[in-house]
């Protein structure tokens, strides 16, 4: 019987294999990361442990293995009860919940954004305040402006399936879409990273289509099954993605695209042009750039 799990420290790795370190072709030890979970995210347990792991599946359709200690081991209507009682999105670099609605409160926990956390009132008895409960039930405080409205579904574990938000006015989701990329601007790079804390290319776009409800897929190409599919060039619109070898980056308009590049200069999420006499042109990108995708139909 498929049991389930939800992340319960800031960030959770989720490992390529149930190992943290590889060897390469060159024979180098190197980092086994796949993936990250955030607080609060649900996953489910595809199988046995396996030395400290778990085998798991995200509700995004991505698969890995994780820490049995880095996740709280629930049912089904555990699970379940979680996604239905009352939770909102972190949003902010990092945010602090506090034991007290003032800054004077004791420090509970930091999440960064895109974590998941249970709102018992967005406006508490302290006017900016929410109040929150964590997973260990212990309530808290948090500043309700650091709160974004959660627009998509975890049913997925569940169900099997891949549940996208219905949208109704394409524009405005291009712009919310490209405006959540702009807020990991500076983030450091990170191999596998999906935070504020460090995110690599496919976790940039994928989460920010994420948190406006719609579930891509985790690396950077185009997969059968998921809601990308291939355009030309000149249909691109703010919001559709750019795909390079190994590379992924979210058009913006005007020439210009946001990616989180590990490149020495940039080291984390840019924007960067297409235009050749802009200074910020990559010419590496230019030349490499392969095909585009959308989610809407041209």
């Amino acid at each position: 019987m498929e049991s389930y799990g939800i992340v319960k420290i800031p960030v959770a790795t989720i490992w390529e294999e149930p190992e943290e370190i590889r060897e390469n072709s060159l024979g180098e030890r190197v980092s086994a990361i796949s993936d990250e979970g955030l607080y609060g995210m649900g996953v489910s347990i595809t199988g046995e442990e396996v030395e400290g792991f778990y085998p798991v599946r995200t509700f995004y359709g991505y698969s890995g293995f994780i820490r049995k200690e880095d996740i709280e081991t629930v049912s089904l209507d555990e699970l379940k009860s979680w996604e239905d009682g009352g939770l909102m999105v972190t949003d902010g670099v990092y945010v602090d919940i506090l034991s007290l609605p003032k800054v004077q409160g004791v420090h509970l926990l930091s999440l960064f954004r895109g974590s998941l956390i249970k709102v018992l009132s967005f406006d508490s008895e302290q006017e900016g305040w929410a109040r929150v409960e964590l997973l260990d039930g212990r309530v808290g405080y948090m500043r309700n402006q650091f709160l974004r409205v959660k627009e998509f579904t975890q049913s997925g574990l569940w169900t099997g399936g891949l549940p996208q938000k219905m949208i109704v006015d394409e524009a405005a989701f291009r712009n919310a879409v490209v405006e959540t990329a702009r807020q990991y601007m500076g983030t450091q790079y990170r191999w596998g990273g999906r935070s504020t804390a460090g995110i690599d290319c496919s976790g940039l776009t994928s989460q920010s289509y994420l948190l406006n409800g719609i579930l891509t897929y985790r690396d950077a190409r185009i997969e059968p099954g998921f809601p990308v599919h291939e355009i030309s060039r000149d249909e691109m619109l703010p919001g559709d993605l750019m795909y390079f070898p190994g590379h992924i980056a979210m058009y913006m308009g005007n020439g210009s695209y946001i990616h989180s590049t590990g490149k020495i200069g940039s080291g984390g999420v840019v924007i960067n042009s297409l235009n050749p006499e802009a200074e910020d042109y990559r010419a590496d990108l230019a030349e490499s750039w392969y095909a585009s995708g959308s989610i809407f139909a041209h």
